[in-house]
Formats: C-alpha cells, structure tokens, sequence
C-alpha cells in the first residue's frame, strides 16, 4: 500500500515531538495502519534551530504553499497555535482537500463552526483529539466507544499549571503568588501566565467537551469563566478543615433542555478521586446515561503525551483513507445536520453550595447582620467557624459560612448587601462545591 503523506505547520515543541515519536516508532506505526506515515514536509518560520530531532534538511519549508500546493500530501497537522494565521492555515488546507489534524483548542473554542463547515463541504475530517487533556484519549471515547450514550455531565480538571499551583497551596500553605513563582521558575507556568490561571485555557477545552457530549454549537463567551488568582492559603487551609480541596473545575451539565458551561475554583470532597488529582496532572469525568461515571487521568500536556495523541489521530485516519472511507466521522461525532443551538443557562440562575468568608471587625453584632442578610435572601447556612483573636485586637476576623445550596443570583445579591457594611474589612471570597459530580 502506498504511504501516508502529511505536511506539518509550526516547528515548535510539540512539533518536534510529532517528528520524534513518528520517527522512533515508525515500523511500530506500519504494522498498525498497514502502510507509512510519512512527513514529507515541514513549515516554519524558523527551519535552522536545532529542535533535537532528525530532519532531513529537504522537507523544511519556510513557505506553507509548499504544503497547500503538494498533492502528495493528504492530512494536514495544524501546530501554530493561536487563532491567526492558524485559522487561514486550516480553511486554506481544507480548501485544497486536506484532511486536518490539530492541538489548537483555542481555535477551535472560538471558530470551531466555521472550520468544521468547511470540512464538511469539502468531504475531509478534523481531527484534535490533542486539543482537550494532552494525552488523554476522552475525545476519541466520547465520539467513538461512548458514542450510544446520552451524557449528563462532564466536570475536568485540564490545566496544569493551576493544578500545581492548587497542589503546592494545599500540601504546603503556601500562598498563589509564590507558589505561581516556583511554577514559573519550572517551567510550568509561562513568563504571561494570563490564560491559564485566569482560566481561559480550561474554557477552551470545556467549549469543545460540551459540544462533544451535549451535541451543541456553544458561544465561547457564554462560558463562565473565573481562574484561580484570589485564591488565598486562608481558603485554602479552611476548606481543607471542612473535608475539601480547592480545584479549578471546568464544569458541564446538561439538564431541562439548557447547558450549564462554567469554569471556577471550586471545592471538591476529599473522598472524591478528582481531589487527588495533584500536580500537573488532568483528570476529565463524564456521566453517561448507560454507561455511568467514567475518569480520564493522564498528563493534559507536555511534548510527549500531546504528540501521541496527535499521532493517534493520523493513525485513524489513515486507516480510513487506506479503507476508502472518505469523511468517516464528523468533527462532533454526529451528524452535522443533528448539531442543536442550546442555551446556556445564567450564572445567577445556577445552584449551588457555598463557602464564604467574611473578613470583619470584632464587634458586637457582625455575626447577626451577616447570617440576617443571608436569610433575607434565601440562603441557609450549614456549618460555621469563627476563628478567634490574634495577638492584635485590631487585626481582621475571618468568619467563614458554608451554605446549603442557593441560587447565585441570590448569594452575589446578598454579598453585595454585606460588602458595604462598615464592619467588613474586605471583599468577601465565596467558592462554589461541587458534593456530587456524577
């Protein structure tokens, strides 16, 4: 059988790795597909630094043309990042015929609908699995092995370098700023660490998992999205007193014909296996209606585990063009004509539980305006801690308040009432829990 040719664009890390495990395991690859994967061409901007990886000096390019006009080449892998000049890249690949295997989440989270349209007018796949949870094969299984279920939920923890910095907090009481610090001076975190602590990066997956499981186009702007920066040790250490660790939680609900599609900090049981996810791990959990609760756990990043998930991806479509195939499988893993227009319920009307914590003035009466204020609007309290003086009367108290569960319209309006009272010595931090994740 004749080989498989593809043409690769963005030499970076990740790149690199594609060329790496294509290169070692490539008579591993063969006896798989039943014929070679073949790079045949590489573009980048830069084709003279030394990525650490053999490369035959003819197949680099500084030119993209020289893979959009070869017509040896049939899968495009997508590696640039961002969302321009990868989104011209992959409509121009897709124009001349090329099926597309990319990583690019944020691409995908915000023009998703209209790559995936073009697909499907020109008859070629797309292909990202790499995009959500590195190498974690959740996409594959949701469109392939899971495909018969409805899913009712999908909750991910899927950036690690907030999952380190949480990690580090929580096992050393330490607090965000340093612990962002040491992330940095790893590696984890990057000089502008913006998009993953704010949690842009979660949103990004969370878009393309709730397309996947629910079946719906979702706006990315729709996701709510907070990251983990006001974070304190404080909340830290009293989540732990009260059986729970804090993660940023990418969270998806289907329920009544409307998707909840939120990101947050957010305190997780200490019983459940998502809180032991520590480290610069992922873990990804979806409820189906057959299959029950299933968790991914794996590295979401890295060169290695993001090139095999790549790899994976040009396996099975090799396989498909080998077969004669065609377009096999459409990019949600349905019928595009089946793809519905959700909505996506607000913020202030979802339901929650909560922790709050106060920081006040000790004087007579605080703790009977914030529960009076709290009752006003619905919201009932569970538990309690107030912690006692320091050496310094004049020092902020900390009353922290668990709540039964509440609309979050109703806590935001009762925290703002609260916020303003005199005796409040700073905005109060609130953090969602999530008690059951099935």
């Amino acid at each position: 059988m004749n080989d498989i040719k593809v043409g690769l664009i963005g030499f970076g890390n990740i790149g690199a790795g594609v060329v790496k495990l294509l290169t070692n395991n490539a008579e591993v690859i063969r006896g798989k597909v039943g014929a070679g994967i073949v790079l045949k061409r590489i573009a980048d901007r830069d084709i003279t630094t030394d990525r650490g990886v053999a490369v035959d000096p003819s197949c680099m390019t500084t030119d993209v043309n020289d893979i959009f006009d070869d017509p040896e080449i049939s899968v495009v892998i997508e590696l640039v990042g961002g969302y321009e000049p990868a989104k011209s890249f992959v409509l121009r690949a897709i124009e001349k015929g090329k099926h597309i295997v990319t990583a690019n989440k944020a691409l995908l989270a915000l023009h998703g609908q209209d790559i995936f349209a073009a697909a499907a007018r020109k008859n070629v796949e797309v292909q990202f699995e790499a995009a959500v949870g590195g190498g974690i094969p959740v996409l594959t299984a949701i469109k392939g092995n899971m495909a018969a279920n409805n899913f009712g939920s999908v909750f991910g923890i899927m950036n690690g370098t907030c999952n380190y910095i949480l990690t580090r907090m929580t096992q050393e009481g330490a607090d965000f700023a340093d612990m962002l610090t040491a992330a940095q001076e790893l590696g984890y975190a990057e000089p502008d660490p913006t998009f993953d602590i704010e949690g842009v990066d979660t949103a990004h997956k969370l878009a393309i998992l709730v397309s996947l499981c629910f079946g719906t186009r979702i706006d990315f702007n729709a996701i709510h999205t907070e990251g983990i920066s006001r974070i304190s040790g404080l909340d830290v250490k009293f989540a732990r007193d009260f059986g729970y660790r804090i993660k940023l939680l990418a969270i998806g609900k289907l329920s009544d014909g409307k998707v909840e599609a939120r990101v947050h900090p957010t305190m997780i049981p200490l019983h459940n296996p998502m809180a032991d996810v520590n480290g610069v791990f992922n873990a990804i959990r979806l409820t189906g209606d057959f299959v029950g609760a299933v968790m991914f756990y794996g590295r979401g990043a890295g060169q290695d585990p993001t090139a095999s998930a790549i790899v994976g991806d040009l396996i099975g479509l090799s396989r498909s063009m080998l077969a004669g195939a065609g377009r096999r499988m459409a990019p949600l893993g349905l019928m595009d004509e089946q793809v519905r227009d959700l909505p996506v319920k607000p913020m202030a009307d979802i339901v929650s539980k909560y922790m709050l914590r106060f920081s006040t003035r000790d004087i007579p009466g605080v703790l009977g305006t914030i529960t009076g204020a709290l009752g006003k609007h619905g919201i009932s309290i569970s538990s309690m801690v107030q912690t006692a003086h320091e050496a310094n009367d004049n020092a902020p108290v900390p009353i922290v308040i668990m709540t039964h569960e509440a609309v979050e319209g109703s806590v935001q309006a009762a925290l703002e009432e609260i916020d303003r009272l005199d005796f409040v010595c700073e905005k109060t931090s609130f953090i969602r829990i999530e008690d059951n994740l099935e």
